[in-house]
């Protein structure tokens, strides 16, 4: 089936403070409070969030932007993309696009951008401090978490029900009776082990991820861990993690352990909640987004 129709965003453009221009987008009631959306990746785009998080957009001044090296923010500059180059943009599209107190829902590797960000507030190098955090899904929060997804993301890849799927596919013709359909459903397919019902990887945008991108950005952290450091940072946090999500639930525990911060646990939900438990996704961040951090 076709991925759901994207609105066009109420305002767009280029960073101009960024090493590189990054191309960025609002949607929602100008004037609403802002809530700054960061896209998992690393080396993707923000519109695959879309339209599900524009559910927000009734409340809130949504701001979304393309992380250097993905979806319109591509460069031909051969420089290695690390986590720090992605943490320096991250600090420069604040200080240009946003003002006021600052709130982030960070999803899967943007969560882990976040924290990042917020781990160097902690130092003094970075301003402002969030105000509100909202972490959906985040990417596991050390290498040995990786491992462990890795390997459970791999197993699910080639479960005998995705296998059959695929073999279904394959069997049904799509592939020259309707070209376009069948691209869409092969990338469907391609991205359902993240789903506890592979059988809901249905009208996806779909998205690519810049392959080098990803790469120079994980191998840049080394072997990781970031919760230990994050017991020096005070930021208003909630972490949202799908309980069968390949990425284990014990990386979300740690970090919500560490901040501090509410858990909240969705069953049946895998690493897409904004489609498997969509209802019980916003209907947790809602409050959350509303609330004065000043007085919790």
């Amino acid at each position: 089936m076709p991925p759901l129709p994207i609105p066009a965003p109420r305002v767009e453009g280029m960073t101009v403070t960024t090493g590189v221009p990054l191309y960025w987008c609002r949607y929602g009631r100008a004037g609403a409070p802002p809530v700054l959306v960061l896209h998992g990746g690393p080396g993707a785009h923000h519109n695959y969030l879309l339209p599900h998080f524009l559910d927000l957009a009734d409340e809130f001044d949504l701001l979304f932007y393309d992380q250097r090296g993905g979806g319109r923010s591509k460069t031909d500059d051969p420089a290695s993309i690390t986590a720090q180059v992605q943490v320096d943009d991250l600090e420069r599209v604040i200080a240009e696009l946003t003002e006021g107190p600052l709130t982030i829902v960070g999803y899967s590797w943007g969560a882990l951008l976040a924290l990042l960000y917020l781990i160097d507030t902690a130092g003094g190098s970075r301003s402002p401090v969030p105000a509100r955090l909202a972490l959906v899904d985040p990417a596991a929060v050390s290498r040995a978490h990786r491992t462990v997804f890795e390997a459970a993301f791999a197993r699910r890849a080639n479960s005998a029900e995705l296998l059959a799927m695929r073999a279904e596919l394959s069997a049904s013709g799509l592939r020259d009776t309707d070209p376009a359909a069948h691209k869409q459903r092969v990338f469907e397919l391609s991205v359902a082990g993240y789903f506890f019902d592979p059988r809901q990887a249905e009208n996806l945008t779909p998205f690519r991820v810049t392959g080098r991108v990803q790469q120079q950005v994980w191998e840049s952290l080394g072997e990781f861990d970031l919760a230990p450091q994050l017991g020096a940072v005070r930021c208003d946090a909630l972490v949202v993690h799908g309980r069968q999500d390949p990425i284990p639930l014990a990386s979300s525990e740690a970090v919500a352990e560490a901040l501090h911060a509410q858990l909240v646990v969705l069953d049946d939900c895998g690493h897409v909640p904004y489609v498997e438990r969509r209802d019980a996704l916003f209907a947790t961040l809602r409050p959350f987004l509303r609330a004065d951090p000043a007085a919790q």
